[in-house]
């Protein structure tokens, strides 16, 4: 069964205080806490722990092929 996040409850996962850290694209929440990129939940001015659809779309030079290896923990439901 897949885990459902509200946003509110995505916001306790910005890995900080050994919590792990997951972010959100397109609806799908991934677990980034194993890239050395997200030390600390945070990557480049963004925080783990939300929904960050619109950075990785429209300002990642990188785009979604970065999401093919990271784990699926869930999905955003609102």
């Amino acid at each position: 069964m897949t885990k459902e996040f509200t946003n509110d409850e995505l916001k306790q996962y910005n890995g900080q205080g050994g919590q792990p850290a997951y972010v959100a694209i397109e609806g799908v929440v991934y677990d980034v806490s194993g890239k050395d990129a997200w030390q600390g939940g945070h990557h480049h001015g963004n925080e783990a722990g939300q929904d960050l659809t619109k950075v990785l779309v429209n300002l990642s030079p990188h785009g979604k092929k970065v999401l093919k290896d990271l784990p699926v923990v869930g999905k955003l439901v609102d």
